[in-house]
């Protein structure tokens, strides 16, 4: 009768195998599912997206604007006003500026918190730039739109029914240029001397 087992080193190299597997697996899925998760219960201060606001009502509440770079990100970001006044349900317009004082072509995109915790699952954005992705030519300047609003479900909230500031912040990451700059790039990279002449 043969012996089947499996060599004990092959044995252990399999099992390590399997284990740099399953965290390699767990730390790709970990941001979308993340993300998601703070979506659907709104933890992390996760904000819903809509059509539309749905009317003011009588209530107020004060929603500050707060901005930073991701290290390693060139760009001067920040909020073109600090804070606004609005009515619950009503729909507010802030802008946020982004320059790029750099000589090349920088993409970014823009991840968002809202705080306290317990009121992100009724701060609702209509139109975000931190929905697409942003590219800036060197020095160029642009601001950027974000129409929110505060759901008015806020108010029967136990936990978030007291709050009477809402802060939104933006943290800006530098991201890989599209296709079509690269390529670009690529174009203006080619020596002199290797392009045909005929």
């Amino acid at each position: 009768m043969s012996d089947t087992s499996m060599d004990p080193k092959k044995k252990t190299v399999l099992q390590l195998a399997c284990v740099i597997l399953t965290m390699g697996t767990l730390a790709w899925a970990s941001v979308p599912l993340y993300d998601l998760f703070c979506r659907v219960t709104g933890w992390g201060g996760a904000t819903d997206v809509a059509d539309a606001a749905p009317g003011a009502i009588t209530e107020e509440v004060t929603v500050r604007f707060d901005a930073s770079n991701a290290k390693g990100m060139p760009w001067e970001f920040k909020p073109v006003e600090l804070k606004q006044r609005i009515r619950i349900g009503e729909e507010g317009i802030a802008f946020y500026e982004a320059h790029n004082p750099t000589d090349r072509v920088i993409a970014g995109t823009a991840s968002f918190n809202v705080s306290p915790y317990s009121a992100g699952a009724y701060f609702s954005k209509i139109q975000c730039f931190c929905f697409e992705l942003q590219v800036l030519e060197p020095g160029q300047t642009v601001q950027m739109p974000v129409s929110y609003f505060v759901e008015p479900e806020i108010l029967e909230d136990a936990d978030a029914r007291f709050v009477k500031t809402i802060t939104l912040s933006y943290t800006f990451h530098e991201t890989d240029l599209p296709e079509e700059y690269t390529s670009e790039q690529a174009a203006l990279d080619v020596p002199d001397d290797q392009t045909d002449v005929n």
